[in-house]
């Protein structure tokens, strides 16, 4: 009896400590964030709820000022949206391709990023999927962590083994992108990349490959202004901000904090995108 106590009072405290927790449908991402998956499948992590560094003082004007941003939790996609989840949705929803594409160009891409698309489809692709497009903050916390980091991966400069980016003109989908967790094993020998440009949180090519529409209108002075908590931008604009960089861009677009826009029916083979969701949906 004296055994069988010491034993039941060994697995309360492993269950009360959380070492015996239940199993869920939450599955771990190898860097320890939470990762659920959307209704289109694709992996999304969990950003958890707090503050981060949003802008730079050293960037162009629009970056500036650099300011403490605090945000709920939410989850966003792992990955750039790929070409294959892409032409599911076009085939679903009765959408048009994006002009640059073809059936064939389509097929052959797979796992490569979607690209060329508007800002418009984008947003029409995420509610689709029961997701939405992730705000400018949101985009910028999940690249860039809390540490205030130049990059995805640090405050290094890109170089080839860890991002696409600055690849001149366009050749093909298949020369020029990469796919889109190119970083994973296996796939480095293939394609080069061994990181895919990790962010602290586990996302891949938040630099390069695909530029990222994000949710907000464009506004070069927003930041001056900018709610502390939360924000999603002016209430309206001419322009939707563009993130990320992309296989065209120098180093410099690539840096976290760097800004970038374009008119909502812009359609350009430098640009994808990703989705985000509130915590608890």
């Amino acid at each position: 009896m004296a055994h069988r106590s010491i034993r039941l009072s060994i697995l309360l405290i492993m269950l009360a400590s959380g070492v015996l927790a239940a199993e869920t449908p939450v599955a771990k991402n190898g860097t320890g964030s939470e990762t659920v998956r959307g209704k289109d499948g694709a992996p999304m992590i969990l950003i958890p709820a707090g503050p981060f560094l949003m802008g730079s003082n050293d960037g162009l004007p629009n970056e500036r000022p650099e300011h403490t941003v605090t945000l709920p939790a939410y989850y966003i996609d792992q990955f750039e949206v790929t070409a294959g989840r892409y032409q599911k949705f076009i085939e679903s929803a009765n959408r048009n391709i994006p002009p640059t594409w073809d059936d064939e160009a389509a097929q052959a891409m797979g796992d490569l990023p979607a690209v060329g698309m508007s800002w418009n489809d984008a947003a029409a692709y995420c509610k689709w999927a029961g997701k939405r497009l992730p705000t400018e903050a949101e985009w910028e916390k999940a690249a860039r962590g809390t540490d205030g980091r130049r990059y995805p991966w640090g405050h290094m400069q890109p170089f080839v083994d860890i991002a696409n980016y600055n690849r001149g003109m366009w050749v093909s989908e298949a020369v020029t992108l990469v796919p889109v967790n190119s970083g994973l094993e296996g796939m480095s020998v293939r394609h080069g990349l061994k990181e895919g440009g990790k962010s602290p949180y586990g996302l891949f090519h938040m630099a390069g490959n695909a530029a990222e529409w994000v949710a907000d209108w464009y506004d070069r002075e927003f930041y001056q202004k900018s709610p502390a908590a939360n924000p999603t931008g002016p209430a309206s604009g001419e322009k939707r901000v563009i993130r990320g960089g992309s296989w065209a861009d120098l180093p410099n677009a690539l840096r976290v904090t760097a800004r970038f826009s374009a008119e909502p029916d812009y359609e350009d083979r430098t640009i994808g995108f990703r989705c985000a969701m509130d915590a608890g949906k």
